[in-house]
């Protein structure tokens, strides 16, 4: 007899990350084609995946709190610059690659940490504003502490080095930013996957029948706060490295919403979702510029027309995803997947 299917005897094997051997083959051949990207495709697409991979970092980090624990947070944006400035204060004192971008990390932690407080005692719309109010004092921080962060005027930042090897330039960049993102995503799909993130999962729900369980909602709160503003120190501190040069504009409630855009539109709660939003987002104003620039040739005022007309697009995009596909991209390809998996039959 042949088996047809996947079959667990064990519940490690059926607890895998890849179980089935088509979808390592997926995984080895994107890795493979992520390898060889830098050798085939020009400058420009290598600097727009630069910055997708570290829109996913920064996108899977807000999952872990908001989709994942449902703390909501409009603060997210800050806890990036919070890590943008911290790496590139200890990259100024001429501190190695590896401990600036951690301890930018580790600043973006403690920052996320306090912010995080008042979620022992809100939630909701109520957390959401807290979280508001803690971008608000961070802009102000990042615009007129001018002695740590060089205020208006922003802050350079010299490219990495590891081992003596300088990563100067956005091919080398590139599989540096890749190996962090990869690390990050694995990291946090496996904290989902552990016993915090089973509480994370239990305070969403429903937090007073995991307090009644044993869930320690204040211990909680604050680690998935913590785990996320670290996460997203990290995006912060590959953004320094990557841009060279950062300002506090950079670092905006534009950016924070953002963020929170891309896990409505990949997925709440789900690590493919914030891949997938966070490619979406990045590729939406590109594809934009790109269709402009088509039309210009045949209509050269359209470029003032359109130009405006991006931040309504931006906003429709999220409104029309509310409503037509609240769960996101990620359940698009999970149907897509359930297609071909009883293809051609249709039970």
């Amino acid at each position: 007899m042949q088996k047809c299917g996947l079959f667990f005897t064990t519940y490690n094997s059926e607890d895998q990350l890849f179980p089935s051997k088509f979808q390592k083959l997926c995984l080895g051949l994107f890795m493979a084609a992520m390898l060889i990207a830098p050798y085939v495709l020009d400058f420009y697409y290598i600097s727009v995946m630069n910055l997708i991979m570290i829109a996913v970092i920064a996108a899977v980090s807000l999952n872990l709190l908001t989709g994942v624990c449902g703390q909501m947070s409009l603060g997210h944006g800050a806890f990036v610059g919070v890590g943008a400035y911290g790496c590139g204060v200890l990259a100024a004192k001429g501190l190695p690659f590896i401990i600036c971008l951690l301890g930018g990390g580790c600043m973006a932690a403690l920052a996320g940490m306090f912010f995080g407080i008042p979620s022992l005692r809100l939630k909701g719309i109520y957390l959401a504003i807290s979280t508001l109010a803690a971008q608000l004092i961070l802009e102000y921080v990042f615009l007129h502490w001018t002695s740590f962060t060089g205020g208006a005027n922003g802050m350079p930042v010299d490219p990495p080095s590891l081992l003596g090897y300088q990563f100067d330039s956005d091919e080398k960049m590139f599989y540096l930013i890749f190996a962090i993102t990869t690390l990050c995503v694995l990291g946090v799909t496996n904290i989902i996957r552990s016993r915090s993130g089973r509480a994370f999962v239990a305070i969403r729900d429903f937090y007073q029948s995991a307090e009644n369980v044993g869930v320690n909602l204040f211990q909680f709160k604050l680690q998935a706060f913590a785990t996320s503003s670290f996460i997203a120190g990290i995006a912060g501190g590959l953004w320094a490295y990557y841009t060279m040069y950062i300002t506090p504009e950079q670092f905006s409630i534009g950016l924070s919403i953002s963020y929170l855009a891309m896990i409505i539109i990949g997925g709440m709660g789900s690590v493919l979702g914030s891949i997938f939003g966070a490619i979406f987002i990045t590729l939406l104003p590109e594809l934009l510029n790109t269709a402009t620039s088509m039309l210009s040739a045949f209509a050269p005022d359209v470029s003032s027309l359109v130009a405006p007309l991006k931040e309504g697009i931006f906003g429709m995009t999220l409104v029309l995803f509310l409503i037509f596909e609240p769960e996101g991209l990620v359940r698009k390809w999970k149907l897509i997947k359930a297609y071909w998996k009883l293809y051609p039959f249709a039970y």
